[in-house]
């Protein structure tokens, strides 16, 4: 497999479909260190140089005072590359890692985003990419359904409350097995979170049953977001969304028959 190749085309088609990247967009990478933010920045790079489109790339990286190693490499790497870097040590984070050492990943993440917005201003930046990939988006979409009670997961595109950027998630159609590989074939160094190494009994969870069942599914992540964006509002149970009196002409509703045989018998 052609790995450039590969992730190109697929981070290539989730821009055109969601209309992630526009003309004139500067768009800032969030770099956390890891594998996928780093092929993010690095296919982004290549896309611009053969995009019919003029957009320009940053990147940044907020210390929260969470690696679990010196971030200095990836700086190197990165200017080695005449990537345009940005680090800011962020102090309120810090100060809450001192006061407050065991502080869950919510209130983490609103230092984070705070942060996140403030730096995207200073360089003039209206739109900002993150790493999520399709496992991301897959373990979200089953731990909403499964453990909150929502059928939710996370935007490809969405915007900031006030609308002054435009956040998106070009790794969408990517698995971690090919940024994996891509980020080893690039010789990037990767800087390890402490928060990764935290996973959650749940993610976990997830992960593994993942894995399990992609032995004999391979192409279980695909379907799932296949899934995602083909949501069927007549076939579940949201009363918004169904024709409860019989009024709506439009197709999708379950038959008679078909209710008698896809719904369990009441007992």
């Amino acid at each position: 497999m052609d790995l450039e190749k590969t992730l190109l085309r697929k981070v290539g088609e989730a821009i055109g479909h969601f209309r992630m990247i526009r003309d004139g967009d500067r768009v800032a990478v969030g770099l956390s260190g890891g594998k996928d933010s780093v092929t993010l920045l690095e296919a982004l790079l290549r896309l611009q140089k053969r995009a019919p489109i003029h957009f320009s790339v940053c990147a940044f990286t907020i210390e929260q005072g969470k690696f679990l190693a010196p971030i200095q490499p990836l700086g190197e790497y990165l200017r080695a590359s005449g990537v345009d870097w940005t680090y800011v040590e962020d102090q309120p984070s810090l100060r809450l890692l001192s006061e407050q050492p065991d502080h869950g990943c919510d209130l983490c993440s609103r230092f984070r985003r705070r942060a996140v917005y403030e730096i995207a201003r200073k360089l003039e930046a209206n739109v900002i990419a993150f790493g999520h990939t399709a496992d991301d988006f897959c373990e979200a979409f089953l731990r909403n359904a499964m453990f909150t009670g929502r059928l939710s997961a996370l935007p490809a595109v969405t915007w900031s409350r006030k609308r002054e950027f435009r956040l998106i998630r070009p790794l969408v159609y990517v698995p971690e097995t090919l940024t994996r590989e891509f980020a080893v074939s690039l010789g990037a160094p990767v800087i390890p979170c402490g928060c990764s190494q935290k996973t959650g009994t749940v993610r976990r969870t997830l992960r593994d049953m993942f894995n399990e069942i992609e032995r004999d599914h391979p192409f279980l992540k695909e379907t799932l977001l296949s899934a995602m964006s083909n949501v069927q509002h007549g076939r579940l149970l949201d009363t918004r969304f169904l024709d409860l009196d019989g009024d709506s002409d439009e197709a999708g509703f379950l038959s008679d028959e078909q209710t008698l045989v896809t719904l369990p018998s009441a007992r």
